[in-house]
């Protein structure tokens, strides 16, 4: 199939780019304008209780807006809230918000002083009146529309000379977005101009160096335009852009680059244009579906979530891995026929020529290959021991959600929530809720004051509204001392003993928070054995052994707990807080889970490069240890030049205000490190020595089917050096 794919991409060259590009490049247009249609939405559990008691409230009573957006006003040292000049200004202020803004701003939901739409609230004041509060309603019925609607008004809150402080469920979720779109446009800045440029040192030539590039590129354009699409139909949260930018750019130029690297070598080894680009795409086109389709297998276990932010980011993931793929099997093959030798144009000598296998074979990866298989022990168990050692820190991983303390301390709508919190506890944006349905309202009483004695409050729950469209709903509100230990209040609210005929919905920030932790936890045995058994299955019909794909997993799950042993000691434990500018806490839980399915896709993705290139060395005849050998002296130098581009491309997001965004990008630099250099290079070759043949076995039921299925390794039939599969048959028997 890899072979016939290979001559029509050369036969149609022209027609291939024509149209795949001009797709891509449609994709990108009708992407344009993505961030209007994402929201912040989708990070909690839609199945569970608290999201239950949300809906019920929502179709109960009108839309809670008391929090949108809360200006924090601070007076004039020496003077008070209630100063004549002062308080003039700020009413003033907050009377024309609504009449300027008619299209965004419906109302001043709550203030100190009385305005057009709302009285006076004495409340809203501290006990030396020198703060005040305001809370602002914004026009929408959903995430997305309020945002819109803040991001238009957000500039005009302010007033000259005065000290006013924004915060609020819209101003924070808009920051955390902004911050999103800068650390895009830093990589725009940063990392592609610095990729290029490794690129063209790897390669030693502009041309070849411009083509993944280009795949990259187009990958992003078209993963945009699908995620846009995917918006009509489902909610997608903020955080798929730097993910599909991310992952589409660098799995992209480490496809063109494995792709271009092979079709390089088959050019220095004497095949024309048209039997270099089928060679290439037979083998490193062949590996790169396969990989891709394992990682889109790993990130496919996301969709057992039920948290929209995760099957969000899934969809996008998934898109960007397929589309990455496509462009390296069209695009550039057909490019490659056009180039030719061409391709190793513009450029110099002294970095562009491929390595004979001679040279190959007394190079720095051989030489190191060989040492390890001769002192597989000696190098597996110091290694073995630093891995443990670096899983250890995970023992103190904690879970939390999602809050304005993933923004930097000195980051101004940050210091601005923490201060409306600090000073006025009662008004916090996360209280916890409680919904009643009962049709005898005399018994809502007994149980509110029940649920006053749960641990953990801040203040009472307030007196319960009841609904004017339904009327056997109630709805209360208190706060919580801290949303991520509610743990004992929530089941103690869950818990308590209802009069016959009432039902009490526990819901709020705090438990949608907890819902959601729980939900992943329970689900996440189910990714992980689903991600297993999916990847197992590939990589057995891929290699046709049973011991790869079972040593693959135990290496993955190695360096995938080493990376999360390294993000707990950083961003839990607090090592380095100060020079990377965060606040140490409980990991978000659906980031967390997001980090477990990229780097263990990624981390099979290196696996299937690295063990393919085995693969082919033994269905030539060699024995395991040359296997081994070969293998890694082919893929060491290509493997680490495409985990350093990655490095680079998630190097740039290392830079975010976002501590969310420090996730992904230093765990992704932790994995590609000890992925590339400590599994690949060194613990996979020495496993393999210690396995000895064994490592090729599976049972012979198994190995009928995958040669049944057809999906196994190539024999290039066009390289009059290579053995025919019946001879290597009898050969090993």
């Amino acid at each position: 199939m890899f072979a016939r794919w290979g001559d029509l991409a050369c036969r149609l060259r022209f027609a291939v780019i024509g149209i795949v590009a001009a797709a891509l490049l449609a994709l990108g247009g009708y992407g344009q304008g993505l961030d209007d249609h994402l929201s912040s939405g989708g990070m909690f559990d839609s199945g569970s209780e608290s999201t239950e008691a949300a809906v019920l409230a929502g179709s109960a009573f009108e839309q809670n807006h008391d929090v949108d957006v809360v200006l924090l006003f601070t007076a004039p040292e020496g003077k008070t809230v209630d100063d004549p000049d002062f308080k003039q200004v700020v009413v003033d202020h907050l009377r024309s918000l609504p009449i300027d803004h008619p299209d965004q701003i419906t109302s001043i939901r709550g203030s100190y002083w009385p305005t057009e739409t709302g009285g006076v609230t004495p409340a809203l004041a501290t006990k030396d009146h020198t703060r005040a509060l305001a809370a602002i309603a914004l026009r929408g019925t959903n995430d997305t529309e309020l945002l819109q609607s803040y991001r238009a008004v957000k500039n005009d809150f302010g007033i000259p000379g005065y000290d006013v402080q924004v915060g609020g469920l819209q101003p924070v979720a808009v920051t955390l977005s902004d911050t999103v779109a800068d650390d895009i446009h830093r990589m725009e800045l940063l990392a592609i101009p610095l990729v290029g440029l490794l690129l063209f040192f790897i390669f030693g030539g502009v041309v070849a160096a411009a083509l993944p590039l280009a795949i990259g590129l187009l990958t992003i354009f078209g993963a945009f335009g699908v995620v846009r699409f995917i918006t009509n139909f489902t909610e997608v949260n903020t955080f798929v852009s730097p993910v599909v930018s991310m992952i589409g750019l660098g799995l992209a130029i480490d496809y063109g680059l494995f792709i271009v690297s092979r079709f390089r070598e088959e050019l220095a080894a004497g095949y024309d244009t048209r039997s270099a680009v089928r060679r290439s795409v037979m083998t490193a086109g062949r590996t790169v579906v396969f990989s891709a389709t394992m990682i889109v297998a790993s990130l496919g276990g996301l969709l057992l979530f039920p948290q929209g932010f995760l099957k969000s980011i899934a969809y996008g993931a998934i898109a960007t891995v397929s589309i990455a793929a496509l462009t390296a099997l069209t695009v550039l093959p057909a490019l490659l026929a056009i180039l030719g030798p061409r391709v190793d144009a513009f450029g110099l000598e002294r970095f562009r020529r491929t390595k004979s296998k001679v040279t190959r074979e007394s190079g720095f990866w051989t030489r190191t290959t060989r040492w390890v298989v001769k002192h597989p022990r000696v190098v597996a168990a110091p290694l073995l021991i630093g891995l443990f050692l670096l899983i250890l820190p995970m023992r103190n991983l904690v879970f939390g959600g999602f809050s304005e303390k993933y923004l930097p301390p000195d980051n101004p709508t940050r210091v601005a929530q923490e201060q409306i919190d600090h000073y006025f506890p009662v008004r916090k944006s996360d209280p916890i809720e409680l919904v009643f349905d009962s049709a005898n309202s005399a018994a809502v009483g007994p149980v509110w004051d029940l649920a006053n004695k749960a641990p953990g409050l801040v203040a009472p729950f307030d007196i319960p509204t009841r609904s004017a469209s339904h009327p056997d709903i109630f709805r209360t509100k208190a706060p919580v001392a801290d949303i991520n230990d509610a743990g004992q209040t929530i089941e103690y609210l869950r818990h308590m003993e209802l009069p016959d005929g009432m039902r009490v919905l526990v819901g709020g920030v705090p438990a949608l928070q907890k819902d959601s932790i729980d939900a992943l936890l329970a689900r996440m045995p189910w990714m992980i054995a689903l991600v297993l058994l999916t990847t197992t299955l590939l990589m057995f019909l891929t290699f046709g052994s049973l011991v790869l794909p079972i040593k693959a997993a135990l290496m993955s799950g190695l360096g995938l707990g080493s990376t999360l042993g390294i993000v707990t000691w950083i961003f839990v434990d607090g090592h380095g807080a100060s020079l990377l500018n965060f606040t140490p806490q409980p990991g978000q839980a659906n980031m967390l889970v997001l980090i477990i399915a990229i780097v263990y896709g990624l981390s099979t993705d290196y696996e299937v490069f690295l063990v393919s290139r085995m693969v082919e060395a033994r269905s030539r005849g060699a024995t395991t240890e040359e296997s081994i050998v070969k293998g890694t002296a082919q893929t060491g130098g290509i493997i680490t030049a495409a985990a350093l581009i990655l490095l680079v491309v998630t190097g740039a997001f290392a830079f975010s205000d976002l501590v969310l965004m420090q996730y992904i990008a230093y765990g992704m630099i932790a994995a590609l490190f000890i992925d590339a250099t400590v599994l690949r290079m060194f613990l996979v070759p020495a496993t393999m020595k210690l396995l000895g043949d064994s490592v090729w076995w599976a049972p012979k039921w198994m190995q009928r089917l995958q040669r049944k299925v057809g999906l196994g390794e190539p024999v290039l039939e066009d390289d009059p050096r290579l053995i025919t599969a019946p001879d290597l048959a009898a050969a090993r028997h």
